[in-house]
């Protein structure tokens, strides 16, 4: 019996620490003057030549929502296993979404890149716009028009049961 009280008590303790643990790690509101402070953070923050800096909005694991300040076009990504959903929050670009990552490289286990795409769809976004990517989608921004600005959300997709 006073070996199930000591478990008990553990369990309680640990389920304490992990709950204070994700409570520290969340963030699930930011205001609008937050996100102004981050796009001025990122502006500050990137180095010539630098594509993107990235800046976290909001968080709660497993997601996150981040800021991305891109003043010039990156690599192409694929995401094996998590969507993506970009929010245009200023700016405007062209995004190709689909087709073939030209020079495929492996960055980790679940993500691909590419020096762009071959193939796919082209569309221009701008301020405003939605974007869904499902995963195992290639996507790029081909072209930018200054700076684009977006919100992105990456969503890993249920594990099959």
């Amino acid at each position: 019996m006073r070996t199930i009280g000591i478990l008990a008590a553990s369990l309680f303790f640990a389920a304490g620490a992990m709950t204070q643990s994700q409570a520290q790690s969340a963030k699930t509101f930011s205001s609008a003057a937050d996100v102004q402070a981050l796009i001025a953070k990122a502006k500050a923050d990137r180095k010539d030549g630098q594509p993107m800096v990235a800046e976290r909005i909001l968080q709660l694991p497993p997601y996150n929502a981040n800021l991305e300040y891109r003043a010039s076009v990156g690599p192409a990504a694929i995401h094996e296993k998590e969507a993506e959903v970009f929010y245009v929050i200023e700016g405007n670009a062209t995004m190709v979404t689909g087709g073939k990552l030209t020079e495929e490289k492996r960055t980790n286990p679940e993500n691909l890149t590419g020096t762009g795409i071959e193939g796919g769809e082209s569309r221009t976004v701008g301020k405003g716009d939605f974007i869904v990517v499902p995963e195992n989608t290639a996507h790029w921004f081909s072209k930018i028009d200054g700076v684009l600005v977006l919100m992105t959300l990456h969503v890993p997709r249920p594990v099959a049961r």
